[in-house]
């Protein structure tokens, strides 16, 4: 069927595969199915099968933004200031990023935040969280940790991204809202919401296709039930070509089954299978032996 209406008016329907985001304005203009219901029947059609495909490309694919990390060990003087003598940075070695999901987990003081930090701002995104056209200030506490960094990018450029961290998201809801830009964020300020309901709106509706996504300890906003919430939402954007970057202490969030995890040790980074990681052995240790437990800890 021709497309009948439109700057690819005349042209086969395939031609939208190159164009997603014209497919979902059409798909938003209920005239449209009233005045071409056979096109639209067809359209719609499409795009199921073209979001399977596109999902099936990038859940398969060996690539993202983000292709691995190092320290330019030629330019660091001493290893015994902060923030070289933490154990994630002092031993770290050239680490691939996973195409899709990449897990740093450890201890407190692990360095696994500072780390995190370091790779967004890095690649451009403010140090207290947002996008990358976020430059506010609030308070200056960010270590130099990104200007001793190596990045290696791939060939593909994501087309938006973001970073939030748990800790300044409050800073980041007040810049949105000075900015006078909430309408991209949902029906409802940020600031009118729970914490764990402004995440997810902010997910649901700010975070895109093809998008590069640092995340530090999410889960502090987010109960159980919306944590798996958030796993949904982290496939839906996987298979549209997103990728993510993560520092977890949560079980649940920890569990995306296209991943990678790097636990952090006195060694730095190692790559650990999920039920190998200390984050999941000590839960399931408590959950299934609380009682036990809580008299050892209880006295």
């Amino acid at each position: 069927m021709k497309i009948p209406f439109g700057k690819y008016k005349g042209k086969t329907i395939d031609v939208l595969a190159q164009d997603m985001g014209y497919i979902e304005w059409i798909l938003e203009q209920d005239w449209v199915a009233q005045k071409h219901p056979d096109f639209w029947a067809d359209l719609k059609a499409f795009d199921k099968k073209n979001a399977s495909i596109q999902g099936e490309q990038a859940l398969s694919s060996k690539t993202n933004f983000l292709v691995s990390f190092a320290l330019r060990e030629e330019e660091i003087e001493n290893y015994g200031e902060y923030p070289f003598n933490l154990p994630a940075i002092k031993n770290l070695k050239r680490t691939l990023f996973h195409p899709h999901v990449t897990y740093l987990v450890g201890e407190n003081g692990s360095g696994k935040s500072t780390l995190l930090e370091a790779i967004a701002i890095s690649q451009g995104f403010n140090a207290e969280g947002g996008t990358t056209n976020f430059n506010f200030n609030t308070h200056e506490t960010h270590s130099k940790l990104h200007e001793f960094l190596r990045i290696a990018r791939g060939p593909k450029k994501q087309k938006t991204g973001f970073f939030l961290r748990a800790e300044s998201f409050y800073n980041v809801a007040t810049e949105i809202e000075n900015l006078g830009v909430t309408h991209s964020y949902g029906t409802k300020p940020l600031h009118e919401q729970s914490h764990g309901e402004a995440f997810l709106s902010l997910m649901s509706h700010r975070f895109g296709p093809q998008g590069l996504y640092i995340l530090d300890e999410p889960e502090a906003a987010l109960s159980p039930n919306r944590q798996m919430s958030v796993l949904s939402l982290m496939h839906k954007l996987i298979k549209q070509g997103a990728q993510f970057i993560i520092a977890t202490h949560s079980p649940i969030l920890l569990a995306y089954p296209h991943s990678t995890i790097y636990e952090i040790g006195d060694e730095g980074l190692v790559e650990t299978p999920y039920e190998e990681t200390q984050t999941y052995e000590i839960s399931k240790q408590f959950i299934n032996n609380y009682e036990m437990l809580l008299k050892v800890l209880l006295g």
